[in-house]
């Protein structure tokens, strides 16, 4: 069975994310656990956490097909000593944020080098920053998300995705989050039943199917290997619709959360029953 939802919106407090969830008619959802365009957060209150555990159970959501997204402004592979440790900071509380949800997840971008130092450099720097805030919480799985490859971005080959995890001093406690979107973008593509093969045969060789926690269900506006990072609704862009197909129907997506994060909100419920039926097809 597929878990299909979106990124809903966390507005007037964290208990209002699965209420937003269940409106669309999700079964999974993501969200962002504080301002994400903002350094710092208050505290979760207690009664958010106890609302929030509430609200999730009553929209029949499981805390496991929950994917919470850190902040943008986070990155852990900044060259700049003093920026990085800020990141850190911010992403442990991100991760500790996560845990007082009871949610075991917490997918985040991996760095940019900003082009002052090497990828490899930048994956190290990620990987030791990933280390840090493993061992500053109890149980949550950092999820790794593929990135269209946009500017100084790392994580645009699987090949980066799977160095964080060999780097990793708990590699049980590290998976990988694939953004149709971001993948396409970096050039890996969808679009046919062979290309669609290939693109997984290589995922599985090189990362590992039992390393994928998540998925970002976007369409593109930007072109096959163009490292534009620019999101559509479900069919409208150069994805189109067959590749939603193919994704739906691969057993390998059972029981992880499938996140739309596609332009129109409006258009949510629609694409999550579009999704359904294509499962079932």
């Amino acid at each position: 069975m597929k878990y299909i939802g979106a990124h809903v919106s966390a507005s007037g407090g964290v208990e209002n994310a699965p209420l937003n969830a269940g409106k669309i008619g999700a079964n999974a959802m993501a969200l962002f656990t504080k301002n994400q365009r903002q350094w710092k957060a208050k505290p979760l209150s207690e009664d958010s956490i106890r609302a929030f555990k509430t609200n999730l159970k009553e929209a029949g959501i499981q805390p496991k097909h929950v994917l919470p997204h850190d902040s943008y402004l986070i990155n852990l592979g900044n060259p700049d000593r003093e920026k990085r440790e800020k990141s850190l900071g911010a992403f442990i509380d991100e991760a500790q944020r996560a845990e007082q949800l009871e949610i075991p997840l917490l997918n985040f971008h991996p760095g940019s080098h900003l082009r002052r130092i090497s990828e490899a450099e930048c994956i190290a720097l990620n990987a030791e920053a990933m280390n840090t805030t493993l061992r500053n919480t109890s149980f949550v799985s950092l999820v790794v998300e593929t990135t269209a490859g946009q500017g100084s971005n790392i994580g645009y080959t699987f090949e980066h995705l799977a160095a964080l995890i060999h780097q990793s001093d708990n590699p049980e406690r590290v998976g990988v989050c694939i953004d149709t979107c971001h993948i396409f973008a970096a050039g890996y593509d969808l679009r046919s039943e062979e290309a669609y093969e290939q693109t997984m045969e290589a995922f599985d060789r090189i990362i590992g199917f039992d390393k994928l926690m998540g998925v970002h269900m976007n369409d593109a506006k930007s072109e096959l290997g163009s490292r534009v990072d620019r999101h559509h609704s479900l069919g409208e862009g150069n994805l189109g619709s067959r590749a939603f197909g193919f994704l739906m129907k691969d057993p390998r997506l059972e029981d992880i959360p499938i996140v739309l994060e596609t332009i129109d909100p409006e258009l949510w419920p629609e694409e999550v029953k579009w999704l359904r039926r294509l499962e079932g097809d």
